[in-house]
């Protein structure tokens, strides 16, 4: 019996097949986490996501920042962006009850001692934090006016965390940093424009995770989102998302003891260019 962590997929459906045969997944025993971003940009969105649905049983996944968009996106709240390759799920005949089973995934997801969320945390919240306010927009998100908030998610204010906000501008920080978040300032500042490597980062910011004194540090977290920074493994962090959709190389790590498992991406999955 094992658990196995795995970095973005973003429909990648054909590596990610073959990273179940390279670990040996058995359904009937194993357990799988997804970080996020399972669907979007790559070929086969429609049957990684009828793939996770069918297989709800053995598997948990948090909200990515492309899972998000796909629900506001079916919903005509915002345009497919040109890079989207969704419209084979929005036409299928399962997608109302595919998409409404994505709608109810969580943002964070803490158990076996460790916490999972797709980009981040700021460095003023703690684990117990990150799960409360994680609940608000769970329950924004599987509510009646669901609606409301995917109309009203994008943004990128306010870009630092006060307990103070109320309503869409709290709801869509808290989205914004557990999907979207790379860099931060001291403070807690985000920059939510910047994607690239740890030696490009701009001046006054840090990575979320290497702000002193965060308050998180003392949890395990695994995470995603960040394909530029690649596979991290350090005491209590773990990044998993190594580009995969890029022409990288799609991971997985087994949570008992940190062993890593990778397969190059599949032709098939057709690796966007850079």
């Amino acid at each position: 019996m094992a658990t196995y962590a795995i970095g973005d997929i973003q429909g990648c459906f054909h590596s990610f097949r073959n990273l179940l045969k390279l670990i040996g997944f058995q359904p009937e025993s194993d357990c799988l986490w997804l970080v996020g971003d399972i669907i979007n940009r790559g070929s086969a969105s429609l049957e990684m996501l009828r793939w996770a649905y069918e297989h709800q049983d053995v598997l948990v996944m948090v909200q990515g920042n492309h899972d998000l968009h796909t629900l506001a996106v079916a919903e005509g709240y915002v345009p497919q962006h040109k890079s989207d390759t969704l419209q084979p799920l929005l036409d299928a005949p399962d997608a109302d009850r595919l998409l409404t089973w994505l709608r109810h995934q969580p943002l964070v997801h803490q158990t076996q001692g460790f916490l999972m969320v797709h980009a981040g945390l700021l460095p003023q919240w703690s684990a117990e934090d990150a799960l409360r306010l994680a609940g608000e927009v769970e329950s924004a998100l599987r509510g009646a006016n669901y609606r409301d908030y995917l109309a009203q998610m994008y943004g990128n204010q306010p870009l630092q965390w006060h307990e103070s906000l109320q309503g869409m501008d709290r709801l869509r920080l808290i989205t914004n940093v557990m999907t979207r978040i790379r860099t931060c300032t001291p403070a807690g500042k985000m920059n939510l424009k910047f994607s690239g490597t740890l030696a490009d980062i701009p001046a006054g910011y840090l990575p979320w995770f290497d702000v002193p004194d965060r308050k998180s540090a003392d949890t395990t977290i695994v995470f995603g989102h960040w394909s530029a920074l690649g596979l991290r493994q350090r005491p209590n962090l773990y990044a998993l998302d190594t580009g995969c959709l890029w022409g990288g190389k799609l991971t997985a790590m087994r949570l008992e003891d940190q062993a890593i498992y990778q397969v190059p991406c599949a032709a098939e999955d057709s690796p966007l260019q850079i």
